[in-house]
């Protein structure tokens, strides 16, 4: 059977927003290095996550020193010092991170961010944690709305498996355990789509169902 491939993250500041992402990153299976100046927070964290370390993050040499440029992926998720978080963003893209995604107080923070290769500038009181923590772990989930501790949905690219098939072909309820809610294709939305339809690439699905159902699609995504 084919192994799901992990992602490797690196959280830079474990502040509420910092943590919430760790924590639900950890919970979906990827490693994860927290990084926080603060001994107390990087201890309470440690439990959840790969890895957690006390460190200064706007030095070069100590990012290097933890193979910061292995990363796939790294959230600057500093709040207060927006020097630093400018730093930490500029040092981790020319260490090699492919993706860098980074927490802005206001929009002139989130040009400077921007200007610098930030590839996503979030404001968290904007976005929950975790929401953006699922749009990371998988290329095929667009967009994601928590309902309840166990339900949600989400907007999911169609899998090269379902594509030429109908939607009583694929039976997703039997299969996988959740509902399709409409079928987005370009510009146009269909809400009511029938079992005869067909899916084709590109094809975005809105669906319901419990967070383990569709963390599995996810992974499934991700198999090789």
């Amino acid at each position: 059977m084919a192994k799901v491939k992990k992602k490797e993250f690196v959280v830079f500041g474990l502040g509420k927003f910092g943590k919430s992402i760790a924590v639900t990153l950890a919970n979906y299976g990827h490693n994860v290095l927290a990084i926080d100046k603060n001994e107390d927070i990087v201890q309470e964290v440690s439990q959840f996550v790969t890895h957690a370390v006390q460190a200064d993050v706007t030095d070069v040499d100590t990012l290097q020193s933890l193979g910061i440029g292995n990363f796939d992926v790294a959230v600057v998720a500093i709040s207060q010092d927006m020097q630093s978080s400018i730093m930490t963003t500029l040092l981790v893209k020319e260490l090699g991170v492919g993706y860098v995604l980074t927490k802005a107080q206001n929009e002139i923070h989130k040009k400077v961010l921007q200007k610098i290769g930030a590839d996503r500038v979030v404001f968290p009181e904007r976005e929950m944690g975790n929401r953006i923590a699922t749009s990371l772990t998988s290329d095929n989930i667009m967009d994601f709305i928590e309902l309840s501790s166990e339900y949600s949905i989400v907007e999911i690219v169609a899998l090269n498996e379902w594509i030429g098939k109908n939607l009583l072909e694929i039976d997703m309820r039997a299969t996988y355990g959740i509902n399709v809610m409409a079928i987005r294709r370009g510009e146009d939305i269909n809400i009511t789509p029938g079992a005869n339809e067909k899916l084709r690439e590109g094809d975005v699905l809105v669906v319901i169902g419990a967070q383990k159902d569709l963390q599995k699609i996810s992974n499934q995504a991700t198999k090789r």
